[in-house]
């Protein structure tokens, strides 16, 4: 059963260019193949406000899905960029979503 993983991060208004630039280098991270590949999605009309980023990944499973979390957090370069990003965050939480495949 596919699996999309979604981190949703909220953001201090007030460094909205800082953050945003610390996520551009977590993307070059992605395309150099050292973290799963994902897309970014900023809201224009959600629940969520204007200070969010939405990462969101497709998996083969949810086992999948959580193996790649493990590397994400062991991987040295992610935890460098991330104490960075880190005292940006208001709050930050991990969602999962079945594939319904009718």
């Amino acid at each position: 059963m596919a699996i999309i993983l979604r981190l949703v991060q909220q953001y201090l208004p007030s460094h909205k260019q800082q953050f945003h630039a610390l996520e551009k280098q977590f993307a070059e991270l992605e395309h150099r193949g050292i973290l799963p590949r994902g897309e970014r999605l900023a809201p224009i009309s959600s629940r969520e406000p204007a200070n969010t980023i939405v990462w969101q990944c497709r998996f083969d499973s949810l086992a999948v899905a959580e193996k790649a979390l493990k590397e994400i957090e062991n991987s040295p370069e992610h935890t460098e960029l991330a104490g960075k990003q880190h005292p940006l965050f208001q709050q930050s939480w991990i969602e999962f979503y079945e594939v319904l495949e009718y």
